[in-house]
């Protein structure tokens, strides 16, 4: 499968002992968050970093309901950054931008990684309808190099643009904490 591609966390060396990677960003609850992450994802780190930019603050449920959608193109990634030469649509409208694509492969690779994020909530006890996407961060990997032949038997570099993902869903809290003192004496002057 997709593993073949890339390397996932949790993944075992030679020697039998776990690799654990290090996360650019410390969790605000570490019992109550899920984390995934994918390394030298052979799939385009530009289109990867905007689909992981539309799924911010989503919850898991609706995060894989929106990328399935993409999928069948019932909705469309807005690309925001990296959008010179992405033509216009009429989906994009929703966003409030003109350009979007529905990048099939980079929305197959998050689902992956939100699946894998599903698993470890399930395996800690988490309620999975109440995690919400808190951090997602796309790196670029190192390039692949290949090569192609140009004109005049010259030779030219034929490079895939890979990318890192890692991201971490956190159990929201329905509960408002209570006011303080001083924020209900404010409260009591204004009224």
């Amino acid at each position: 499968g997709r593993k073949a591609q890339g390397r996932f966390l949790g993944e075992t060396t030679k020697a039998g002992t776990m690799v654990s990677k290090r996360y650019s960003k410390k969790p605000t609850n570490e019992e109550k968050t899920v984390k995934s992450r994918g390394s030298y994802l052979r799939v385009s780190f530009k289109n990867t970093r905007e689909a992981a930019m539309a799924l911010k603050g989503r919850s898991l449920p609706s995060v894989q309901k929106y990328l399935t959608n993409v999928i069948e193109k019932k909705q469309i990634i807005p690309f925001r950054r990296f959008n010179g030469g992405v033509g216009r649509k009429a989906q994009a409208k929703q966003f409030k931008t003109t350009q979007g694509r529905w990048p099939e492969k980079s929305c197959r690779f998050l689902l992956d990684l939100v699946q894998n994020a599903e698993s470890n909530a399930e395996a800690k006890g988490l309620d999975v309808d109440k995690l919400v996407l808190e951090h997602i961060q796309v790196n670029q990997a190192p390039k692949g190099r290949r090569r192609t032949f140009r004109a005049h038997g010259r030779i030219g570099p034929y490079q895939s643009n890979p990318c890192h993902v890692e991201l971490f869903f956190s159990e929201k809290d329905d509960t408002v904490p209570a006011p303080t003192e001083e924020a209900e004496a404010a409260q009591q002057l204004a009224a």
